[in-house]
């Protein structure tokens, strides 16, 4: 990318390094960068760092680089829009080009407004995008689960999940989590008591699901889950023991569930996998995962081992496609179908890429804007099926 002046990219990286990311962007969005120069095998990598006896309980972005990549020009969501058209009820209207006024858009007719749900259980905050028109009377909702030390705002900006809200007609909610549960505000995925049916923070996202399918008059059949990191994590939760609830779960450098039961085997598990076989789910859900394989806070093997949990008995037919995304990313999308044809698994391992957002937008944390879309390619895989088409 060229500009027209020459900044002070040494005054970036001090700003950057310090965390003072929007006066580092503005820094660099009044000035100009050289010609890129040759990535590094590391380019473009984004992962957190642990927890440990030096940062205390909270997980924290590395020192040697930014949270996030610069801004990107243009959208991502737009050479997706064909492939959509065929699986969204009411068609495709045109995407707005303009750039947004901010990094939270809301379209004129639509809402994003905060609330709290309380239940016996306990309460969390969250956000809740109506689009300015549905595309039937019992419209769809995705729950977005954000990562550690992100919040509702935050992983909207960062996966634009609104503007595909907008673009078809679905609802969408983020679950907020709060530091009074966790220090770095992840979501618990890696307590026991956290993977159960009707207990802990599986049973408060399943009942605030459960008040808008009646408030807003969600179809039942089309409620999806997706999450990133330990928001992934908690979505392969909520996959496995509220498979009545979910119809098809969006994992992004995730774990599976089960495969950790306390903070100790939570860095195992992050660090080196599951050991040994994972536990199959009673109870298969559609599942799409997203993994980087330069992941150095999540292992990749994390990824195979989701798939390997809510594969079940059943064979599947296999098939495996090499692409580049517009911006240069190398991936590999595996696609498992059943007998009759049904997309029941699939899988993107995103080659060079870190722990981040595929295809997100800078104006939120932990995306990497060079990867394929993670956000549209979900919501095409949850609305491609032969039951909801």
């Amino acid at each position: 990318m060229k500009f027209p002046i020459a900044i002070d990219m040494v005054e970036a990286t001090r700003l950057t390094r310090q965390g003072k990311l929007k006066a580092a962007l503005a820094l660099l969005s009044r000035g100009a960068v050289p010609e890129a120069q040759s990535p590094t095998p590391d380019d473009g990598i984004v992962d957190m760092v642990a927890p440990s006896r030096e940062t205390g309980a909270a997980w924290t972005p590395p020192a040697d680089k930014p949270a996030n990549r610069a801004p990107e020009a243009g959208s991502p969501l737009e050479g997706l829009m064909a492939r959509l058209r065929d699986h969204l009820p009411g068609g495709v209207p045109p995407l707005q080009k303009t750039a947004p006024a901010s990094p939270l858009p809301v379209a004129r007719g639509a809402s994003f407004e905060t609330h709290l749900y309380t239940d016996a259980v306990g309460q969390r905050p969250y956000k809740l995008y109506i689009p300015s028109a549905v595309t039937e009377d019992n419209p769809a909702l995705i729950a977005m689960l954000h990562g550690c030390t992100q919040s509702p705002d935050d992983f909207a900006a960062g996966t634009q999940m609104n503007a595909l809200a907008e673009a078809f007609g679905f609802l969408v909610v983020y679950p907020g989590q709060t530091q009074a549960a966790n220090a770095s505000k992840c979501w618990n995925w890696f307590n026991a008591g956290d993977q159960q049916r009707d207990r802990g923070e599986p049973a408060l996202i399943a009942g605030l699901t459960r008040d808008l399918i009646r408030i807003h008059h969600i179809d039942p059949r089309r409620v999806f889950v997706a999450g990133l990191s330990a928001g992934g994590a908690a979505a392969a939760v909520l996959g496995a023991v509220y498979p009545d609830l979910y119809a098809a779960v969006g994992v992004h450098s995730g774990i599976a569930c089960g495969t950790a039961r306390d903070m100790s085997s939570a860095f195992s598990t992050m660090s080196q996998g599951a050991r040994g076989p994972v536990r199959s789910n009673a109870v298969p859900v559609r599942t799409i995962v997203f993994h980087g394989d330069a992941d150095k806070t999540v292992n990749p093997i994390n990824g195979h081992q989701i798939l390997d949990q809510v594969r079940g008995s059943d064979l599947l037919r296999l098939e495996v496609t090499h692409g580049v995304s517009a911006d240069g990313m190398r991936y590999t999308r595996t696609t498992e179908t059943d007998t009759e044809g049904g997309l029941r698994l699939e899988q993107w391992v995103l080659h060079g890429a870190g722990h981040a957002w595929s295809g997100g937008s800078a104006n939120g944390s932990y995306t990497d804007p060079r990867g394929p879309d993670a956000s549209a390619e979900m919501v095409r895989f949850f609305f491609q099926s032969d039951r909801h088409p």
